[in-house]
């Protein structure tokens, strides 16, 4: 079986730049990625797209070619379509890759797991036409497939940039229904000082507004009482803006109102989280390095704490340098130095995080939805379900499995997860951390009988 300095689990901005930089510095790097190319999902596939359609996507997104050539590293083994499926606790990472089952070992692990979508469950959100607008941008991404006829639901920066490339793709939404309020931006403006330090997040939030504006694509704020119509398909959206009632036709609906740490591999190591309340969800607890409760295992990007892909990108530096100085490659004055200069951007687009998170909450009608409204799809649990098990004396996530399955679908909780966990707090009145959320156990995703067979450690060998 092979060992490595340090495996990381994600191809995202944080993993390869950590890649790169360890790398740099002498260490054996494993990369064991899901995707067929380095990217992850903000730069999903940025090497073959960047050239096609870099113009509709923007220089953001053709940046990741920059860390996708820094991964061509004689020390880097990149396995790509590698499904981490088990990671004991002395670093031994149980894999999936070409039907057949393999193992690692390490002296480090990097998790760069990044981000999911926030889950928007509002009524008839489990229809056909209707997705998540991270989904959509990967259809754009992937295929250049354009949805047409779409309307954008939610709030946050990634709403506004996906309908600013939708504008330049010549498919603008039909409609952007917007839920934040004048509210929430006043209840941001002490966080201004940190939005200007930021300004650059600022200067590319307006110049989208402006595209928006200028392709005439309606929008409406405060938007409350949502609902997506349709017999069989999303027909329209229906909802109430500033004290009027609307209902906009449309084939697709794109739901988005945040993102959050993608924390299942973590929650199967038992690192310890805590309830983040500006972005309404669970993070780990990780020092400035990204090093967690658990020697030698470290997390980087959003899977510590949402940051962007910029901040990402610096984090995962600063954790190979941490890396690289426990190995006893690099010694600590050095590893002080090189790390200014990432410390210091991470500082800068860390600024505006503050004022995005209060300006831009999550809908907090999906947070607490209708009794009707589904909230675990896997196992058609609804939000009624959840608040039931709460009347019979159900106090955690972990309960909920017992009463009624909720979390044991093939997700494995990642979409329903945060929602049972403020159903529950709002129910019985504890906070989100008395609550807790699943536990999480291998495997943390699905793997078959036949690729356990299969399994071989000469077959994959993640140092070759």
């Amino acid at each position: 079986m092979s060992r490595r300095d340090l495996v990381i689990i994600g191809a995202g901005p944080a993993g390869m730049a950590a890649a790169a930089q360890a790398a740099d510095l002498g260490l054996s790097v494993t990369v064991l990625d899901e995707q067929p190319h380095a990217g992850g999902q903000i730069y999903r596939d940025v090497d073959r797209i960047a050239p096609i359609r870099g113009g509709i996507l923007g220089p953001d997104f053709t940046h990741g070619t920059t860390l996708t050539a820094a991964m061509r590293h004689d020390a880097i083994v990149h396995l790509t379509g590698a499904v981490v499926w088990a990671i004991e606790d002395q670093f031994r990472i149980s894999y999936t890759r070409g039907g057949r089952g393999a193992q690692i070992e390490a002296d480090r692990i990097l998790l760069a797991t990044g981000a999911l979508e926030r889950p928007m469950p509002l009524p008839g959100w489990t229809l056909p036409g209707v997705m998540t607008a991270g989904a959509g941008q990967i259809l754009l991404k992937q295929s250049g497939i354009l949805a047409r006829n779409a309307v954008l639901v939610g709030s946050g920066p990634l709403l506004y940039l996906i309908a600013a490339q939708m504008v330049r793709a010549g498919t603008p939404p039909v409609a952007m229904v917007e839920t934040q309020s004048r509210g929430d931006v006043m209840r941001a403006a002490p966080h201004m000082g940190g939005a200007l330090r930021g300004w650059r997040y600022l200067a590319k939030g307006l110049k989208m507004l402006a595209e928006i504006t200028r392709a005439r694509v309606p929008r409406y704020t405060d938007a409350t009482g949502i609902a997506i119509e349709g017999d069989g398909k999303a027909e329209a959206v229906r909802f109430t803006s500033k004290g009027r009632s609307h209902r906009i036709a449309c084939d697709t609906v794109f739901l988005h109102h945040g993102v959050v740490p993608n924390t299942q591999a973590a929650r199967s190591l038992e690192v310890s989280h805590r309830w983040d309340a500006a972005q309404h969800c669970f993070v780990p607890l990780a020092d400035e390095w990204g090093q967690t409760d658990k020697d030698g295992l470290f997390i980087a990007g959003d899977g510590a704490g949402i940051g962007g892909a910029k901040a990402a990108e610096c984090a995962g530096k600063l954790a190979a340098l941490e890396v690289a100085h426990q190995a006893g490659r690099l010694p600590l004055a050095e590893r002080d130095r090189f790390a200014a200069a990432p410390r210091a951007k991470l500082e800068s687009e860390l600024a505006a995080r503050p004022f995005l998170d209060a300006a831009y909450p999550p809908c907090a009608e999906a947070l607490l939805p209708d009794d009707k409204t589904l909230i675990c799809r896997c196992e058609e649990v609804t939000a009624g379900d959840i608040r039931g098990y709460a009347k019979l004396g159900c106090i955690g996530p972990n309960q909920t499995k017992a009463f009624g399955r909720a979390g044991m679908g093939p997700c494995q909780g990642r979409y329903c997860g945060l929602s049972v966990t403020v159903l529950l707090a709002d129910a019985t009145g504890q906070t989100a951390d008395e609550t807790g959320y699943y536990r999480i156990r291998p495997p943390i995703k699905p793997v078959t009988l036949g690729e356990l067979a299969a399994m071989d450690d000469n077959t994959l060998d993640a140092a070759e």
